[in-house]
């Protein structure tokens, strides 16, 4: 659950160390506060916290945004910044450790392309297609999490499957 959670923070805010922090939080929050929750209510309540806290992220960021750009403007800038730990991470299957090398080279370059491809989704796309297909929630347990319709859920989910497979499509991946 954590590498999960940790993967989908990574995807929402593209920081690792950021990534960690909002995952550490969720789960703080979620001991704290649920605790007295029957175990099988926990994953549902964790993806809400872990989708509220990366919310909160972003807003505590627009806030500093507002008052940090104007002095960050006349220090300049360190660093490289186009870092992204996302190209770094690696994405690996305890299961499939015996396949030829070959076959794990081609796997990671399609989840590679397939993480890029995500990261260019927009928000709630991103988020509906991650909580239906790799949290592998249904429709009402996603829309509990996100905080909308069923409907909203179907259609962010049908945007996001189009969208995934044209970037596919236009790399060459046929699905």
């Amino acid at each position: 659950m954590e590498r999960r959670a940790y993967k989908q923070a990574m995807f929402a805010v593209r920081d690792e160390h950021v990534a960690l922090d909002i995952v550490q939080d969720a789960m703080l929050k979620l001991s704290e506060k649920y605790a007295h929750r029957p175990p099988s209510e926990l994953p549902l309540v964790f993806q809400r916290i872990l989708q509220n806290t990366i919310r909160d992220f972003y807003r505590r960021q627009k806030v500093r945004a507002l008052w940090t750009t104007p002095v960050s403007a006349l220090f300049g800038t360190e660093g490289d910044e186009d870092y992204d730990p996302l190209e770094t991470l690696e994405v690996q299957s305890e299961s499939k450790f015996m396949e030829p090398p070959s076959e794990q080279l081609a796997r990671t370059q399609m989840l590679a392309i397939i993480e890029k491809a995500l990261e260019k989704l927009p928000t709630r796309q991103r988020e509906a297609f991650l909580l239906r297909y790799w949290e592998e929630m249904d429709v009402a347990e996603a829309a509990k999490v996100m905080g909308c319709s069923e409907g909203s859920v179907k259609t962010h989910c049908s945007r996001a499957t189009h969208a995934l497979a044209a970037m596919l499509e236009k790399q060459g991946i046929k699905l």
